[in-house]
């Protein structure tokens, strides 16, 4: 999809995020109909086409590169905390297409740095605790330091309001 840039430079780097993340879901939708997993339905790959349509239609106050970080994290969220051919092949192709993503391992960077910073991270580290625990990804004693950084993220916002 192409899209015209305006002359304005904050406009001209978001709509060019925008491209790059139209890309990058192409290339999910093609990743999951290259390996289908069962685990997901056909509703996990509809989600990421009206992804696009609802990113184009967004209120302009979300026509933004702040706003635009949780779109991001939307489409990446499947491939960063996943498994399996399908990721593997997504990675490759991100990176054959240079696009500007990386695959990072979020949860020891939070680990490493002892706290939970911003909203993104404290919804990841709700939406994967348990699982990674269960599977085996996470000793007891992250869990412990885990829920320890959640806790402290919550109290910082309360203090804030």
């Amino acid at each position: 999809m192409v899209i015209a840039y305006d002359k304005n430079m904050k406009e001209d780097k978001y709509l060019i995020a925008v491209e790059n993340l139209f890309k990058a879901i192409d290339i999910a939708v093609n990743s999951l109909h290259k390996y289908p997993q069962e685990r997901l339905g056909d509703d996990f790959i509809d989600f990421y086409k009206g992804l696009k349509n609802k990113i184009l239609n967004h209120e302009i106050k979300f026509k933004n590169l702040k706003s635009h970080k949780y779109n991001i994290e939307a489409v990446f969220t499947y491939f960063q905390e996943c498994s399996g051919p399908d990721v593997e092949y997504f990675w490759k192709q991100i990176k054959d297409a240079n696009l500007p993503f990386t695959r990072k391992n979020r949860l020891q960077k939070i680990l490493k740095r002892k706290r939970i910073i911003n909203a993104i991270e404290y919804d990841f580290v709700t939406d994967i605790i348990v699982p990674y625990h269960q599977e085996g990804m996470i000793t007891e004693e992250e869990v412990i330091l885990l829920n320890t950084y959640l806790g402290n993220f919550e109290n910082r916002k309360k203090n804030k309001v």
